[in-house]
């Protein structure tokens, strides 16, 4: 099979990848839009993750073709390393809720889901990846999986190790000459520079209609590289591309900037969030997979169209609160708190939203490096996070603070911050 793609061109999907694609648990997908409520601040932001998997799963195959040609991967080994590849990253957005991130926040108890020990702890809230990993477990996309991949060695547990990082009971054998693949294989699917994000930067630029999510794509896939560390084979980019690497860092940073935390989805957001706590129960998320199965889009909106909660109806009529003010801990002279002491002081109805942005996830250290940059004349290989200087210059991530009042009340909200702002100077 092959689907056309605005983004990539043409997508070659093998047998196997067009049954899990066929499934009603990835055409779930359809219904599950890819920024949320991004499309009302850009209209054409309504793709969806079913296109996103696809485009990445394309992602993942191209790199790991490169690599592995590089390697001298063999061929039966390389076959068996792709499919797993591939399927793990084109299920890996399964269990996203409706409107993608913005429903996460009334999740099931992750206990619930009935998860298996090494898959996650049974304690605190489910994450849309828990959910991924029951689909994949334990819904009729499990059996599909096991007959489709069964003569390679493969299965469910296998793509669920892929998603999450974990280790099945049994372990996973995706070696080959005495080298574990397993932790190049896990960087490509979710990584520092992963299919994930190679796809969404690229395909959540063109559908907004910025340009920020630009990066070079043919020079990275030409410059990854199979290393071996310690008996383990890691995902290595050669020197003469860490510019290109550097190029799409800043543009994921920029991204959430500009479109990510868009003042006017963060807004919407928070309406969702609060139309969830005042109306508990009048939407819910399943923790049975056949329920969660018309858990979607469309079933959020239909749920705030019946809803006579203030939030869902202004939802639904596209009634946002206005932004009154956003500023970051680089700006002078603001104080949300005070900000909100003077909105109540002239009686304006008001909400505060913070948000954080990173450059990175690694920047802790815990996960241990996931990429390293390659000298190919001498072999040397170094940790990315000590090689780029972007690192130690966005260290800390930046934190977006803003109000928000009610529209028929923005006037009155500025003069009472203009007069915060003559009472400080």
């Amino acid at each position: 099979m092959r689907i056309r793609d605005p983004i990539h061109g043409t997508l070659p999907v093998s047998e196997d990848e067009a049954a899990v694609v066929d499934s009603p648990y990835y055409q779930r997908l359809r219904h599950v839009r890819q920024l949320g409520f991004g499309e009302l601040a850009f209209p054409g932001g309504t793709h969806t993750r079913h296109a996103h998997g696809l485009g990445a799963m394309h992602v993942v195959g191209r790199l790991f073709d490169g690599i592995a040609a590089r390697a001298g991967l063999p061929e039966v080994p390389r076959a068996r390393f792709r499919s797993a590849v591939r399927l793990a990253t084109l299920c890996h957005d399964l269990g996203h809720m409706p409107l993608s991130h913005a429903s996460e926040r009334i999740a099931p108890a992750r206990a619930s889901l009935r998860l298996p020990a090494w898959v996650a702890e049974p304690t605190g809230q489910a994450t849309h990846e828990d959910f991924t990993a029951q689909l994949l477990l334990q819904s009729s996309l499990a059996d599909l999986v096991r007959t489709r991949l069964s003569s390679q060695g493969l299965g469910p547990e296998a793509l669920v190790a892929l998603v999450s990082g974990r280790t099945p009971p049994g372990g996973l054998d995706f070696t080959h000459q005495g080298a574990d693949w397993t932790p190049l294989l896990r960087s490509l699917v979710s990584g520092e520079l992963d299919a994930d994000r190679m796809d969404y930067l690229l395909r959540d630029s063109f559908y907004t209609g910025v340009n920020y999510g630009r990066f070079d794509l043919d020079w990275l896939i030409h410059n990854l590289h199979a290393a071996r560390v310690d008996g383990r084979m890691e995902l290595a980019l050669s020197r003469s591309a860490a510019f290109a690497f550097e190029d799409f860092l800043l543009s994921r940073y920029h991204m959430f900037l500009s479109v990510y935390l868009h003042h006017t989805a963060v807004a919407f957001d928070w309406m969702l969030a609060a139309f969830y706590r005042e109306s508990r129960g009048e939407f819910e998320i399943p923790c049975d997979p056949a329920d969660f199965l018309y858990c979607d889009d469309v079933a959020l909106m239909s749920a705030l169209r019946r809803s006579s909660n203030r939030w869902a109806k202004r939802i639904v009529a596209r009634a946002g609160f206005k932004l009154l003010a956003q500023f970051t801990e680089r700006d002078e002279g603001y104080d949300l708190a005070k900000l909100a002491e003077a909105l109540d002081r002239a009686q304006v109805e008001h909400f505060e939203v913070e948000s954080e942005s990173a450059l990175s996830k690694y920047f802790d250290g815990t996960a241990g490096p996931s990429l390293y940059i390659l000298d190919e004349s001498s072999g040397r290989l170094t940790p990315v996070a000590r090689y780029t200087s972007l690192y130690q210059r966005y260290a800390g991530a930046v934190h977006l603070s803003r109000a928000y009042v009610r529209p028929e009340q923005l006037a009155v909200a500025r003069v009472a911050v203009a007069s915060l702002v003559q009472g400080a100077g």
